[in-house]
């Protein structure tokens, strides 16, 4: 596992968008309007500038999500969860690029600063990934993750169908980065209606930042 960044080092980046949005009253969760553009877009817009690349990790490619002209990965098989997402995007890394931020797709305040943050992290740890925790809760889509757990990875997915992140946590041993409380929420993520209209309220109280 690389002991530096590099000058030039940028990871990859990953959006889970998968999910089935069954709680958004028959809404894709990407699509939701939030303060004049959809969900999705808020977190394209904080998570590209951090990222050499960026990919969206879906159940399968529509022309719909083409619309945002980011390159989409389907999941191997129905149902698969964020795990084989996670998998398919190491697998799709190539060249010197060693390391992978994943976000989930319904979080518009995520720090603008996160990959830098997640990679210092796991760096100084000398471990191939890093997580977040806020408060005294982990929050394993918002994280980073070394191709050196491709091979693991692989077994977890294929041989003992893992399916969720935090299952795969349990089992490798990540850095954790204890995230500071801020206002809004940087890990608020929307599952509802009235999450998303919470969210509404939460961007017109920020001062002096376009989200």
């Amino acid at each position: 596992m690389p002991g530096s960044l590099g000058d030039e080092a940028l990871p990859a980046g990953l959006i889970l968008a998968g999910g089935r949005s069954r709680r958004m009253g028959g809404i894709p969760k990407a699509f939701a309007p939030l303060a004049g553009k959809p969900l999705l877009q808020h977190v394209i817009d904080r998570v590209k500038p951090q990222v050499a690349r960026l990919w969206l990790s879906v159940e399968r490619p529509s022309e719909e999500l083409a619309a945002f002209g980011l390159l989409q990965l389907g999941d191997p098989e129905p149902d698969a969860g964020p795990l084989a997402g996670l998998l398919t995007a190491l697998q799709n890394m190539t060249g010197e690029q060693d390391w992978l931020l994943l976000v989930p797709c319904d979080a518009p305040f995520l720090p603008r600063d996160l990959a830098v943050k997640l990679l210092e992290c796991a760096l100084a740890s000398k471990l191939p990934g890093a997580v977040v925790r806020y408060g005294s809760e982990t929050q394993p889509t918002f994280s980073v993750w070394n191709r050196d757990l491709l091979q693991r990875l692989e077994h977890a997915v294929v041989v003992e169908r893992m399916a969720g992140l935090k299952q795969f946590l349990a089992v490798a041993k990540l850095a954790v980065l204890d995230w500071p409380r801020t206002d809004p929420p940087p890990f608020y993520n929307i599952n509802d209606q009235q999450a998303l209209r919470h969210a509404g309220l939460l961007c017109k109280s920020e001062h002096g930042e376009t989200v």
